[in-house]
């Protein structure tokens, strides 16, 4: 977790000093900073949800994998 923070303070200091834009701007990106790796989590999870639906012969024997190796490790 501390290497996730780090990342962040680095992406955050670098968009308020480093980028040429109007201070308003800067702490825009600055705000909007962790809306990127958000985004990618939101979009890997959908398309792990539609994949059943979108492949059956890959999607449900994955998911059935996948909730037994849960079962079983819980």
């Amino acid at each position: 977790m501390g290497g996730a923070v780090a990342i962040y303070v680095v992406g955050v200091l670098w968009g308020l000093l480093k980028i040429h834009a109007p201070v308003p701007q800067r702490l825009a990106l600055a705000v909007c900073w962790p809306l990127g790796p958000l985004a990618f989590v939101v979009t890997v999870m959908l398309l792990l949800i539609a994949l059943p639906v979108a492949f059956p012969k890959v999607g449900i024997p994955l998911w059935l994998a996948a909730a037994s190796i849960w079962w079983l490790v819980s």
